[in-house]
């Protein structure tokens, strides 16, 4: 048998970029400092000296412009893999994605696919501030046309770019950025994944914490602390907020019939409140308690250490999230 591999998040990525380069030469990585500098989080360091520069392609300070070509080069018939540097730079190529990306398949009457990837780190919590901690994928979920992908694992972050690439509609990939330390084990049996399905990455019968991303180490180390107190939480990583997965949830709550939603992403207009919106228009008697939500605070995400902790969603605000909905046991 053959032993589980161990590795960082960071690595992930990269063999899953290698992997994509080895396997079509229609493949490519383009974006802002992925050759010589080896990307912002190290993602593509090495693969310029293994790929060459017609590979591997620094762009200019351009994200409309780069967009725009990664876009047109798809529906050529490459296969693009492009890299935005922090998300909220993807809101200078907002209109190439929205506009074009997620509509020329539709507009043309499906004469033109877009195969495009796009990675782009998200989250906050390694004090970069204001304008570099965003996490808006929740926004790019909003968006008919486009998959949302947010692998929240060593394995999911391995194996989700071949099907992001494989797939005829352009799909964004958001990796959150303190997960790129993280180490974690890969099953020598799992060789894929799909974009379709969330997970139960912890079973439980008391309450469903769903959620994704860097909030799924949270709310499992969440659910070993309230299991200390006896209650058993049952953890869903939703992995794609567009399909959003919502069977694999409401299966989860038909079972626990609480739920606790956290999401990185502010309160207003988020990914949790769709679906607690969907959970109260279609299985409101499945419950019984009310939806609750853990999200960032609504204000701009703060440099200072201690303050950007009190804005991010933490292990005690789930805990006492939980806490408030699973009565207590005499």
């Amino acid at each position: 048998m053959t032993a589980p591999l161990r590795m960082t998040y960071r690595e992930a990525c990269k063999q899953a970029i290698r992997d994509a380069l080895h396997a079509d030469p229609r493949t490519f990585v383009m974006g802002e400092d992925v050759g010589k500098y080896g990307g912002c989080y190290a993602v593509t360091k090495g693969l310029l000296e293994e790929f060459g520069p017609e590979r591997i392609v620094d762009t200019p300070l351009a994200e409309n412009g780069f967009t725009g070509l990664a876009i047109g080069a798809a529906i050529a018939g490459l296969r693009p893999l492009l890299e935005i540097m922090t998300c909220n730079f993807s809101l200078l190529a907002l209109d190439q994605i929205m506009n074009n990306a997620a509509t020329l398949p539709h507009m043309t009457g499906g004469q033109f696919a877009v195969p495009l990837v796009i990675r782009m780190a998200t989250g906050g919590g390694r004090q970069l501030a204001a304008q570099h901690s965003h996490s808006l994928e929740g926004w790019y979920a909003h968006i008919p046309g486009l998959k949302v992908a947010v692998p929240g694992t060593v394995e999911d972050a391995r194996f989700m770019l071949a099907a992001a690439l494989a797939d005829p509609n352009p799909v964004l990939i958001f990796e959150h950025i303190v997960l790129y330390n993280a180490e974690g084990e890969l099953d020598p049996a799992v060789t894929a994944v799909d974009l379709e399905h969330a997970k139960v990455r912890r079973p439980g019968r008391d309450v469903t914490l769903v959620t994704y991303g860097n909030s799924l180490p949270k709310c499992l180390a969440a659910a070993d602390a309230l299991a200390q107190d006896g209650i058993d939480a049952e953890v869903i990583d939703l992995r794609m907020l567009r399909p959003l997965d919502m069977p694999t949830v409401v299966a989860s709550v038909q079972r626990t019939r609480r739920v606790v939603i956290v999401d990185e992403g502010w309160k207003s207009g988020s990914i949790s409140a769709e679906i607690a919106a969907r959970l109260a228009e279609d299985w409101l008697y499945e419950l019984d308690a009310p939806v609750k939500r853990v999200c960032s605070r609504e204000v701009p995400v703060p440099y200072a250490a201690h303050l950007e902790d009190a804005a991010l969603p933490s292990v005690e605000r789930v805990v006492a999230a939980v806490r408030a909905v699973v009565p207590r046991r005499s």
